[in-house]
């Protein structure tokens, strides 16, 4: 793999180099890799942190301009691109719903049930998660182990723009209907994130459990149960309210993961 990882640096710096076999078959051997779930894009480490590998996502983003684009044809639908869709789901122990779509070079672990929904190319879904009806796992994003995704999330991808690093829901997450958690925001361990709770890098999370407020930015820290709120800012024209995440609680120890992800919210009084 160093030497694929040498051919990929290099049609990066000079894509030039995206015309010569070598690079080719470098770059379909990485997709294919991501595909049964071989290498990853981010990957956790020893010490609970994360590892980007940086060369992964540049194969990813090479592998679109080498693709022609032809028509793909599934019973009486047509599609017309430049991805192949994933195959042979019963092999992998997956259930996917009509009209679930996963593209080829995403990998699901066995366990994961996908409702009509859609995981892009680079992206990781671990085993025992749900992702619901109109859920998205943007291009390269990382989604843990027994983690529901409710209907219509958007969890975001990194290809336009390139960012550092992927979107990361941690195992055992449950995330709300209708959230959207972007730019590579990272999702600790067992959070619980209320319906409608919008982070970007720029968003405010702040934990309002203590006597003071402790405000963090790209990261929800482990079991926090965050709910949407908003918070006061001075504009030239006045002081408005702009959009934040609030941390109101953690979810207790001793309650069953596997129930406290939908109780947890009524816990504190907020809807699913």
């Amino acid at each position: 793999m160093n030497q694929v990882r040498k051919i990929i640096e290099a049609a990066w710096e000079d894509r030039s180099k995206l015309e010569e076999k070598s690079t080719i078959e470098a770059i379909h051997h990485v997709i294919e890799m991501l595909d049964q779930g071989k290498i990853r894009v981010a990957e956790p480490t020893a010490d609970g942190d994360w590892q980007v590998n940086q060369w992964v996502k540049k194969a990813v983003v090479l592998y679109f301009p080498i693709q022609q684009m032809t028509t793909i044809e599934v019973g009486p639908f047509e599609f017309h691109d430049k991805m192949l869709l994933k195959r042979n789901y019963a092999a992998q122990g997956v259930r996917v719903v009509p009209h679930a779509i996963a593209r080829y070079g995403s990998f699901l672990e066995k366990g994961v049930i996908m409702m009509p929904s859609y995981v892009n190319i680079g992206a990781w879904v671990g085993s025992g998660t749900m992702v619901d009806t109109w859920a998205t796992v943007g291009s390269c994003g990382q989604i843990g182990r027994n983690v529901h995704l409710s209907g219509g999330v958007g969890i975001g991808g990194v290809l336009e723009p390139l960012q550092a690093s992927p979107t990361i829901i941690e195992d055992d997450c449950f995330i709300g209907s209708r959230c959207i958690v972007v730019e590579g925001v990272r999702v600790g361990k067992e959070a619980v994130l209320g319906a409608n709770v919008v982070l970007t890098q720029s968003t405010h999370i702040i934990d309002v459990t203590g006597s003071e407020p402790v405000t963090h930015r790209g990261m929800v820290p482990p079991r926090s149960v965050v709910i949407p709120g908003t918070y006061t800012k001075s504009f030239p024209a006045g002081d408005y309210q702009v959009a934040c995440a609030l941390i109101i609680g953690q979810r207790k120890e001793t309650t069953d993961k596997k129930v406290s992800l939908n109780s947890a919210l009524r816990d504190f009084k907020v809807a699913v």
